[in-house]
């Protein structure tokens, strides 16, 4: 079934971008998949067929997208257990463990949350623009764990795309650092770009990237002789960006534990428990927990709030650090 967007530019829209102006007059749809359809030569601006989404538009011109529906999903399914916290005919939250990638790229194609959302059910996930990602709305570092929502059908996808774009979704994590944040609570607000030096990495940026928003809380503090000094924090997230709270924590001098690629430099431990030591050497994921996603339903409009614990590996290594202070 093919849906067909006719639009004729009004005076306040002159010189916009064309997928500005569809984005503006048809919320629901993102300007990821209008952008996507505009590459796939969907949009004709009178009657010619553009590819370029940055087309600036001119008064009476007429817009014209052909919507199409989505594309059959041709990638192989994944046996592996997913954990679903919750699931309706619109939408399905999973407990992501830490050590498996959301969807295929480069070096995996066939063991990711996606595959193996197609072995659960291929016949229910969105696939909006991008035939690599069907249900996927947002996404989570291989080695986090935690909540993410996958979406069942376009409409609900928009609609939550809708809530992430306006920074509405509810998003708490739960991580453990190196030393202590200074000052213990508080919000840090800064550009985020891709490192100059390594593209995989993303920095913090004095003027360019895109904005940054991490709200931060002190729990719980592990310091004596026996351990190094360690601090069990709450991040509460105003925007998305990737990596996002690796980078804050490492901006602030204080690397998560475990993240092997956004890490200061730290001198030999000398004199620490045996026991901890080894807990945190062999600890092959950062220790990065999704704890709370919260968002508005998409078809019943009600807000939606879920919470998951600590995975075992983690939890273990905090037993262990209260456990010195006896």
């Amino acid at each position: 079934m093919k849906k067909i967007i006719n639009l004729i530019v009004n005076e306040n829209e002159n010189n916009l971008r064309v997928d500005t102006l569809i984005n503006k007059r048809e919320k629901l749809i993102s300007r990821t998949r209008i952008k996507n359809l505009i590459l796939n030569e969907n949009l004709k601006l009178n009657n010619e067929i553009i590819k370029n989404p940055s087309k600036k538009v001119k008064i009476d011109d007429e817009v014209n997208l052909k919507i199409d529906s989505p594309e059959k999903i041709s990638l192989k399914p994944y046996n592996y257990k997913l954990e679903i916290i919750f699931e309706d005919k619109d939408l399905m939250i999973i407990n992501k463990p830490a050590g498996i990638i959301m969807h295929p790229g480069a070096g995996n194609y066939n063991e990711t949350i996606v595959n193996a959302l197609i072995h659960y059910d291929k016949n229910f996930l969105s696939n909006i623009g991008d035939e690599l990602r069907p249900g996927i709305v947002h996404r989570i570092d291989k080695n986090t764990s935690g909540l993410v929502v996958v979406a069942k059908n376009i409409e609900t996808h928009e609609n939550l795309s809708k809530q992430f774009r306006k920074h509405i979704i509810k998003r708490v994590y739960q991580l453990l650092i190196w030393g202590k944040l200074r000052p213990s609570f508080g919000k840090i607000e800064t550009y985020i770009t891709r490192s100059s030096k390594n593209r995989q990495l993303m920095e913090v940026s004095r003027s360019k990237g895109k904005i940054a928003i991490t709200n931060y809380k002190t729990i719980e503090i592990f310091e004596n002789e026996k351990i190094p000094t360690l601090s069990l924090v709450e991040c509460k997230l105003e925007t998305g960006r990737t990596h996002q709270i690796r980078v804050h924590m490492n901006y602030k001098g204080n690397s998560i534990v475990g993240d092997d690629k956004y890490k200061k430099k730290y001198k030999k431990l000398k004199n620490v428990d045996s026991i901890v030591q080894n807990s945190i050497s062999k600890l092959n994921r950062q220790f990065l927990h999704a704890k709370t996603l919260g968002f508005f339903h998409p078809k019943a409009n009600k807000e939606m709030v879920f919470s998951s614990n600590l995975p075992k590996e983690l939890n273990n290594i905090l037993k262990m650090l209260r456990n010195t202070k006896e």
